[in-house]
């Protein structure tokens, strides 16, 4: 048994997340999770909402509610989202704890002890009519390097680069329209430069990556520039320094708290446990966690943060940059093993807008579908290493054709025609060449689909485990077992369903890591009792220090299936099935894109 930390991209709290936001982030890291716990592994899944930065205050002022409220209210939505999709946290939390803030504060503390934290002026933007400043995320204009003219104030998207608000051509405020005003301020600043040789020679040493994110992360080395680390803020984490940390006009900046979030969540985590110090077990590189491996899931915009920013506050804070130092309290903390970034997904050809409408989000989509349906989507045709696109009519046809009419059809017939004729599993006598050879393919599975899911080949890994649903239900139109009637027939046509269950069970367990809460049904009907797919749970929590109470996600996934195959047992009762997924009616799409066009 290995420990793996599965460090989950924060998703943002204002506002609802929408399908696009949990196809990069959610379903590819729970499905890693629970294969990965299946296999035997000990899985840390952490992650909670991103709280703090200007976007939350802008979108506050303008719903008449203070930041905190703001947060609270999409912290509980967003919470409840991903309840209803199944992902297996360990713990998500947010940002806005108390311990958050301490450890936040702590690895400041250590990165400028170290040196690696350096005071300067520089210009900040302000609104001419507001006098607030303004977020660099707020400012666009056109990009220096590439003549982009949509670039972001911190980043372009179009070529990658990091760039400050004051190096665009014709900036403009993305709130209102006006030029920005850029005034002197005295900001501290991460030293990335003194990470270059550290870095570059980790990434040196990273197998198995997506060739997109070590392509990018590579190239990001090749110009990097100290970054501002605090902000002209009111909401955010003080910082703790004297004669800053009372400041109302300062604060840490979102980007830098929200990364340490993975440690701050793994941190509370053990503390509710009852063991303070378990969080070491996955992060301690120079005592017993020194051999975890740590796998951090997001989207492609996230890319440099995880691949380049959060190694260098980890090196910085264990003494490992140019600088040199000493670890801080914490100790030596270890680097990721694996970023695993995904593309974009679009919808209907367009890209996902809020207020533009072209969007459904994950509560809208489960109140009127299956979990399952859309998680098995993303894992089938999602943005694993290509842009994709969303459209009704492929979901609709993906959920008829492959989940309905392929899989949930090979559960129904062989359960139906089993009940109906034994009452029970049936035993097998005689197996035959071709028994064997289709119990051989499920079998197989395990090693194939396992290798792949380990290795973030999600699509391939759900399309061998339907593979072997497809060999499945050829087996029975072969064999065809309703044909055989007669009492000399009946062992035959008891063998030919025992061996048709089994390989159900088995695929069972190939795709319980992607369709969690179907996986239980089927367990149920092939007589199973217990949990097979643990679930997580809401649970109303106190700030462990003294802070506002919150809902976070937890569970005990000790229990559940193992990955492997299970002998199912002659005369184990199974009653009449019913239906697994639901059959989509073609007018779906019609509403769907209606729906679509009244927000156009």
């Amino acid at each position: 048994m290995s420990h793996v930390l599965a460090a989950v991209a924060w998703p943002y709290a204002n506002g609802p997340r929408h399908i696009g936001h949990v196809s990069g982030f959610g379903v590819p890291s729970d499905v890693f999770s629970r294969y990965m716990r299946m296999a035997g592994h000990d899985v840390l899944m952490v992650s909670g909402t991103d709280e703090h930065g200007t976007p939350i205050q802008v979108q506050a002022d303008a719903d008449g509610v203070t930041p905190r409220e703001l947060a609270d209210r999409y912290n509980r939505v967003i919470v409840e989202d991903l309840h209803g999709l199944g992902l297996s946290y360990d713990l998500f939390t947010r940002t806005t704890t108390r311990n958050h803030y301490a450890v936040v504060q702590d690895l400041f503390e250590g990165l400028f002890a170290n040196g690696y934290i350096v005071a300067r002026t520089t210009l900040g933007a302000i609104s001419p009519s507001t006098g607030r400043t303004l977020p660099d995320r707020y400012i666009e204009g056109t990009c220096p390097i590439c003549g982009y003219d949509s670039a972001r104030g911190d980043q372009c998207d179009n070529c990658g680069n990091q760039l400050d608000p004051e190096q665009l051509i014709n900036p403009r405020s993305r709130i209102n329209g006006e030029t920005p005003q850029f005034v002197e301020t005295e900001h501290f600043f991460l030293d990335l430069p003194a990470f270059a040789e550290a870095i570059g020679g980790w990434l040196d040493r990273r197998e198995n990556w997506r060739p997109n994110v070590l392509k990018f992360s590579r190239n990001l080395l090749d110009d990097l520039q100290p970054r501002a680390i605090t902000r002209d803020l009111e909401w955010g984490v003080p910082i703790p320094l004297d004669g800053w940390r009372d400041r109302n006009d300062k604060r840490i900046y979102v980007w830098f708290d929200a990364v340490i979030g993975y440690l701050s969540a793994s941190i509370e985590w053990a503390r509710r446990t009852g063991d303070p110090e378990a969080w070491r077990k996955w992060w301690s590189a120079d005592g017993e966690g020194k051999d975890a491996s740590a796998y951090y899931f997001m989207g492609k915009d996230n890319i440099v943060f995880h691949s380049v920013i959060w190694p260098a506050l980890l090196l910085g804070y264990s003494g490992e940059g140019d600088k040199g130092g000493q670890p801080g309290g914490l100790g030596k903390l270890n680097l990721p093993t694996e970023v695993v970034s995904s593309e974009y997904l679009t919808m209907e050809g367009k890209k996902f807008s809020s207020s533009r409408r072209v969007v459904i989000y994950v509560r809208d989509f489960l109140e009127r579908y299956d979990a399952d349906a859309l998680r098995y989507f993303i894992a089938a045709a999602g943005p694993e290493s290509n842009d994709t696109d969303f459209t009704w009519a492929e979901f609709v046809r993906r959920n008829n054709d492959e989940l309905v009419a392929g899989w949930g059809n090979l559960v129904n017939r062989s359960i139906s025609m089993a009940a109906k004729n034994f009452g029970a599993i049936p035993p097998a006598v005689d197996l035959t060449a071709e028994d064997r050879a289709l119990l051989e393919v499920a079998r197989t599975g395990f090693a194939t689909v396992g290798e792949l899911i380990g290795k973030h080949r999600q699509k391939a890994a759900i399309g061998e485990a339907m593979r072997v649903v497809a060999e499945a239900n050829k087996y029975l139109s072969e064999q065809a077992p309703w044909k055989l009637k007669s009492e000399e027939e009946k062992p035959r046509q008891g063998t030919v369903l025992h061996v048709a269950l089994q390989v159900v069970s088995d695929a069972n367990t190939l795709l319980t890591p992607f369709l969690p809460h179907s996986s239980q049904k089927v367990f149920e009907l092939l007589g199973g009792t217990g949990v097979h797919a643990p679930m997580p749970k809401i649970v109303e929590v106190d700030d462990l220090d003294g802070g506002p109470a919150y809902p976070v996600l937890m569970g005990d996934y000790t229990e559940g299936a193992r990955w492997e195959s299970v002998p199912l047992v002659a005369g184990t009762p199974l009653a009449a099935p019913k239906p697994v997924f639901r059959k989509l009616e073609p007018s779906v799409v019609d509403e769907e894109l209606a729906r679509l066009g009244e927000g156009a």
